[in-house]
């Protein structure tokens, strides 16, 4: 009687193991993604834009851009791009404590989405291949890397941020000690989004089949 026992035991806690091993059905990623509508959008800021680079605080009250947005299927998965992309405006230039500071996309910037949540109807993800110019009088630098994002169908809103790591000075002239290459720039900003034509943002939504 001890060995059928004994291989009972050995298969509950094989069968035990490999249900341990299977991820909850929330842990598969979203690889389908459907935008709705496709097509052109508008991004308006909702928000200042507040930026900073070793310590050195940049505001944008005015920031417009065009981007492309389409359905796409992979995890990450390349939604759409950002074509055009405007920092500061005619009598609203970007200001910093150096003075004016011009901001200089070198577009386009891929958009990426990698997280979808069906309850709030967010989706995460970054923007990717970011690259700017940025000076401020005789001091002229770059920043390359990436954004991370979040976008909310409900609202159209697109918060975009920028974390320590991710977007960095790639090239600095004229800066000293206080604008190193290998400089982080952190911030966070708001934006608007319209599809072509419409009042409202499109709606992206990631499902894994």
């Amino acid at each position: 009687m001890k060995k059928p026992l004994g291989r009972l035991a050995a298969v509950a806690t094989a069968a035990a193991a490999c249900l341990l091993a299977v991820p909850p059905a929330t842990a598969a990623p979203s690889t389908v993604w459907t935008v709705t509508p496709s097509g052109p959008v508008s991004l308006v800021n909702s928000t200042n834009l507040a930026m900073s680079v070793n310590g050195l605080n940049i505001t944008c009250t005015r920031s417009t851009g065009l981007a492309m947005l389409r359905s796409a299927t992979g995890d990450p998965a390349v939604v759409g791009s950002v074509d055009a992309l405007a920092f500061g405006a005619t009598g609203a230039p970007c200001t910093s404590a150096l003075g004016p500071m011009t901001m200089t996309p070198v577009t386009p910037w891929a958009v990426l989405a990698q997280d979808h949540d069906a309850t709030t109807g967010v989706t995460k993800g970054h923007l990717d291949r970011v690259d700017i110019k940025m000076n401020a009088g005789p001091i002229v630098f770059r920043v390359k890397g990436k954004v991370a994002y979040t976008y909310t169908n409900t609202t159209g809103r697109l918060t975009v941020t920028s974390a320590p790591g991710q977007l960095l000075v790639t090239e600095s002239a004229n800066g000293g000690v206080a604008l190193p290459v290998g400089s982080s720039l952190i911030g966070t900003g708001t934006y608007l989004v319209k599809a072509a034509g419409t009042t409202t943002g499109p709606a992206i939504i990631g499902t894994h089949p």
